[in-house]
């Protein structure tokens, strides 16, 4: 799949820890007062095609395009030991603080895919101070409660998917045991055997938590949903065999007038196919268009 967009430019911000994040930037036809900030989920990058297909049915209807790429997801390394998560919302908060002072936008929306859904309704749900000009939010195929997720994913049905996880994770994480042999071994790569061991030898000990149930309970936006202000669709098929039943907020939903549940039964893990467009694009576009 092909940008629609030739006005294309790709952005390196250098985060306050001395660490870079590449930005893809697709801008419309006509100058826009509107932006649509899309994160990807775990090993993805800005050209994945639900991606690409997200940007361009935003530009299609007007608005610039940002595809944000996590660190060391954008075809380079990034510099530190530790990269991204599904609770990492810092890096998020500099994104768009840099947005607000480099660009004028009137209007910003967040679109996220699975870990980057997650990341967005955290941020949303953990702070008070969510600038006025983000309007709405849109995020699929979310993974609320981590701890649940992780064990679905192990599972033998879901053994395909997790092989392919593991190949990319294992294989960044033998590159990062050649930049910092001190953190971790090649015995402890070896050991890895699914993605709870990875999150338990990598992910929590390079971002701070005391294991991997401790890095899923503390960055799981199911915590959070409660506080979350701003207008955010949530669609969840109830066939996506990633999530677990706590992944389907309806409690939350329920209490917050701010959350919108969709839990269609066909979809599965962001394949919300039509003949012309996604599913979820078509919803995207027509909720970021109340806001």
């Amino acid at each position: 799949m092909k940008l629609k967009s030739n006005n294309l430019k790709r952005q390196r911000l250098t985060l306050s820890d001395g660490d870079f994040i590449d930005l893809d930037w697709a801008f419309a036809k006509k100058e826009s007062t509107r932006l649509v900030v899309i994160l990807h989920g775990l090993e993805g990058d800005s050209k994945r095609s639900y991606v690409l297909g997200a940007s361009n049915k935003f530009y299609d209807h007007g608005y610039d395009v940002v595809r944000v790429n996590f660190r060391g997801c954008s075809g380079e390394p990034n510099i530190k030991y530790s990269s991204y998560h599904s609770g990492a919302t810092s890096d998020l908060h500099e994104i768009l603080e840099m947005i607000y002072s480099q660009y004028s936008y009137e209007a910003i929306y967040l679109n996220g895919f699975s870990l980057g859904g997650n990341v967005i309704l955290k941020y949303l749900g953990e702070r008070s101070d969510i600038h006025t000009a983000i309007k709405a939010v849109s995020v699929i195929s979310v993974p609320c409660y981590l701890a649940g997720s992780a064990k679905e994913i192990v599972k033998f049905k879901n053994f395909p998917y997790a092989v392919n996880f593991k190949y990319y994770l294992l294989k960044k994480l033998r590159q990062k045991q050649l930049q910092f042999p001190d953190k971790i071994s090649v015995k402890e790569i070896n050991k890895i055997r699914n993605l709870i061991d990875f999150d338990h030898a990598y992910t929590s000990k390079a971002h701070g938590f005391e294991d991997a149930f401790h890095y899923y309970e503390q960055s799981s936006s199911l915590n959070f949903l409660g506080n979350i202000d701003r207008p955010t669709l949530l669609i969840n098929a109830l066939n996506d065999s990633f999530l677990s039943h706590e992944c389907y907020p309806v409690k939350d939903a329920k209490e917050n007038p701010d959350l919108f549940l969709e839990m269609p039964n066909y979809g599965g893990h962001v394949g919300f196919y039509g003949k012309r467009n996604y599913y979820t694009e078509i919803r995207s576009v027509d909720f970021f268009s109340k806001y």
